[in-house]
């Protein structure tokens, strides 16, 4: 195994938890193959354990926590049982969770999500993506009964390793829907065409929060993607709920799991939410709760400027639809974009409107997307409730 050394001074980030050397932090960039297994070193001698070396990234070395020595298949199966484990105790009676979160779960790049019998996987580190069918045959030793396995590997992050963009099913075989069911509410769910790895597991224990809150009141789910805010507020007693998205293909998916619910108190709509809502502040239009839940608006530093304007104006004009008393509801997947920042954000718009606010739930990524202390990275959705008015 190849030792790298660090720069001196350069390992104080790495000790406090951090799993990734950075190329201008080590003190060569050998000409290794691309995946190959170090040794990372501080300027003292101290071992960081091994890691996946990519020269061509300015993350050069992905640590995995301890001195590994070969990645076979069992080494996937040890890794991934331990996430399981984890799982079987924060997500009682679930069967449809992020089974592997990358860095989280000592697994660099390697996101996996369970529906059930079927697993969804996105490779994001040229490291892992050469041990694919390591991985893929860990995944069916533990889980035995598992009918299809999907690549979702269209994330933009592996260009930034040197990967191809791929997607398809890579073991068994994949209806054209699925169905799971989520905090008691069912969903059917298309592996093969949703978006990233097929269902956003991680606003679980949110929507919740919403429907426990949502009685009587009459709400519009702006992003609603394939239904999961929506649908909690139908079954929570809303007494009307519309959902908008500007894909067809999840307001389809989103109508089909409100008839599957049983929910006549459910809609969905093919539009802009930008577009809609403007509309909706010239028409003088009223909601008693807007839920925002927006992809992310921004996937690098340098456009945060740009972002923060984007959630500046959605919540601008949901402020300006909310009856007095009303709930609004705000989050932000952009990693980009901090808890305070966000918080700041609504805090001015709704100064600017002179509308009080006061903050009800503050809550974040569901636990079985778990954040690594040390890692700030892993630590990405924001979510706020507030009560608008005296």
């Amino acid at each position: 195994m190849t030792p790298l050394h660090l720069k001196k001074h350069h390992d104080r980030r790495i000790q406090s938890g951090h799993p990734w050397v950075f190329s201008n932090e080590l003190t060569d960039i050998p000409a290794l193959t691309s995946g190959s297994l170090v040794e990372v070193f501080s300027h003292t001698g101290k071992s960081y354990g091994s890691g996946l070396y990519n020269p061509n990234s300015l993350i050069a070395v992905r640590l995995l926590g301890d001195k590994i020595s070969d990645l076979s298949t069992g080494f996937f199966i040890k890794r991934i049982a331990q996430a399981e484990h984890l799982r079987r105790q924060i997500m009682l009676g679930e069967h449809s969770y992020r089974l592997v979160f990358g860095e989280s779960d000592f697994l660099p790049g390697v996101i996996i999500d369970r529906f059930g019998d079927y697993f969804s996987l996105q490779i994001l580190s040229s490291g892992m993506d050469l041990h694919l069918q390591a991985i893929i045959e860990a995944l069916v030793h533990l889980f035995p009964s598992t009918l299809g396995i999907i690549e979702k590997n269209t994330s933009h992050l592996r260009q930034l390793e040197g990967l191809e963009l791929r997607e398809g099913v890579v073991y068994g075989s994949i209806p054209d829907g699925i169905e799971i069911t989520e905090n008691g509410v069912r969903l059917s769910l298309s592996l093969l065409g949703g978006q990233k790895t097929g269902y956003f597991l991680d606003q679980k224990h949110n929507r919740i929060r919403v429907k426990e809150l949502i009685s009587n009141l009459r709400v519009l789910d702006c992003f609603c993607n394939q239904g999961g805010f929506a649908l909690n507020a139908g079954i929570g007693g809303a007494k009307e709920v519309l959902g908008i998205d500007s894909s067809e293909s999840a307001i389809k998916s989103a109508t089909q799991n409100a008839v599957l619910n049983n929910l006549t108190n459910v809609q969905f709509q093919k539009a802009d939410v930008f577009e809609y809502l403007t509309v909706e502040v010239r028409n003088k239009s009223s909601w008693d709760c807007i839920i925002l839940d927006p992809p992310s608006f921004t996937k690098s530093k340098k456009n945060v400027g740009a972002a923060k304007k984007g959630y500046a104006e959605i919540n601008c004009l949901a402020l300006q639809l909310l009856a007095k008393g009303g709930l609004l509801v705000s989050a932000s997947c952009s990693q980009h974009i901090y808890e305070e920042t966000l918080l700041e954000i609504i805090r001015n718009e709704a100064q600017k409107l002179n509308i009080p606010l006061r903050l009800l739930y503050r809550g974040g990524q569901s636990p079985d997307h778990p954040i690594l202390v040390g890692m700030p990275e892993t630590q990405y959705l924001k979510f706020f409730i507030f009560f608008v008015g005296k």
